[in-house]
């Protein structure tokens, strides 16, 4: 029996799903789990796993067009899971270049840009950043942005700051949200790597997600082409959409965050051995496993579910917003879950946990804070909005 998949929902992918799966588990198990630790150590990113992956043709699996594998967002989710259950930092690594970065172009940017970019980015020949949170704007992004974009003949002249921005110090591309002091309205653009005015630098000392090579972006007189103005991406709602998308991306990593520290804790718990057996053996260390499990199981539910609705075009935002507020709620009572059966072995990097349970902070908070999405799903529930 699979002890994470509990109830076999991977069981419904097509058997070409389940090989993709299978390879990707033998990848990230052989290549990415043994340096995990190190990199997360050092606030380092493993730039040579990054051909590797795209071998796989794990990106923008969903995608249609282009040359893109057009599969189901279901299979996304299981991708996604597994990156996550092996390092967080990595599956924020691949959701903010194939879902943050790649949705933007896919669903705001022109046929040109879309075949510009596209197929180079699903090889990850070509890897993509997201810049809409700034230092002093982060929920109130719908209405504060203070970055702006002025229009000087074919020119975008960018002006402004961003912060918290994975990838950013690598990227060939980075999508800059900033609003457009004509209209007032919040405009996408392409920002590509070594534009002049375009300053990325690391952010460090970071407690979670340390593998991720965040940006605070200075943009100062930033020249872009017209060309490279998102075509569709016209207001914020345009902007919404693309986090509407990856938001059950986030809901999905924290699946993988909370199976990644229940499989840890598990394997312990047959280990262990204290007064004479495995500390498994024990009821209580029993009842931890098990409502680890429980908070997993439900929340694998959920996200399959919203996959199998987005896969029909039937998703709503609520419905999004609810799985990332429910899931990472989850996640994080399972991480701790999983560092209190391990006792003081769970705060050593060596046993892993201690890992999942710093990471999983950084994606509670991500892509949408819970008080945010549960503002949203309210909404939806009483007809009565109770945003500022």
């Amino acid at each position: 029996m699979d002890t994470s998949d509990f109830y076999l929902l991977a069981g419904d992918l097509p058997g070409e799903d389940r090989a993709l799966l299978a390879s990707l588990r033998d990848f990230l198990d052989r290549e990415v789990a043994p340096v995990a630790n190190w990199h997360w150590q050092r606030e380092r990113f493993p730039h040579h796993l990054v051909a590797p992956l795209g071998e796989l043709g794990v990106g923008g699996l969903s995608y249609r067009g282009q040359g893109l594998p057009g599969r189901t967002s279901l299979l996304d989710g299981f991708v996604t899971l597994d990156l996550a259950r092996t390092d967080p930092s990595f599956a924020t690594f691949f959701g903010v270049h194939t879902g943050l970065a790649m949705g933007s172009i896919y669903l705001c940017g022109s046929e040109e840009q879309k075949q510009r970019w596209l197929p180079a980015m699903h090889r990850f020949e070509k890897i993509g950043a997201f810049g809409l949170t700034e230092p002093d704007v982060g929920s109130a992004a719908s209405r504060g942005l203070t970055t702006t974009a002025r229009r000087e003949g074919s020119t975008w002249i960018l002006d402004g700051e961003k912060k918290w921005i994975g990838n950013a110090t690598f990227a060939d591309v980075v999508v800059i949200w900033a609003k457009d002091v004509a209209d007032g309205q919040v405009k996408g653009f392409l920002v590509e790597k070594g534009t002049p005015g375009f300053t990325p630098a690391k952010i460090k000392g970071k407690i979670a997600l340390r593998t991720v090579q965040n940006a605070h972006i200075v943009l100062e007189d930033c020249r872009v082409p017209e060309a490279n103005r998102l075509r569709n991406a016209n207001t914020f709602a345009d902007t919404a959409a693309v986090l509407r998308m990856t938001r059950t991306s986030v809901a999905w990593q924290a699946v993988g965050c909370s199976v990644g520290a229940y499989e840890r804790a598990l394997a312990y718990a047959k280990e262990r051995r204290q007064f004479g057996r495995p500390i498994g053996g024990f009821q209580l260390v029993q009842d931890l496993l098990v409502k680890m499990l429980g908070n997993i199981t439900a929340s694998l539910c959920l996200v399959a579910q919203l996959s199998r609705l987005q896969d029909a075009g039937k998703m709503t935002e609520e419905q999004a917003s609810l799985a990332k507020a429910f899931c990472t709620t989850k996640m994080r009572e399972t991480v701790g879950m999983a560092r209190e059966l391990m006792g003081g072995n769970g705060i050593l990097l060596e046993y892993e946990v201690g890992r999942f349970v710093a990471d999983a902070e950084a994606i509670h908070s991500y892509e949408g804070t819970r008080e945010m999405n549960t503002l949203i799903v309210g909404r939806a529930l009483t007809g009565q909005s109770a945003f500022v």
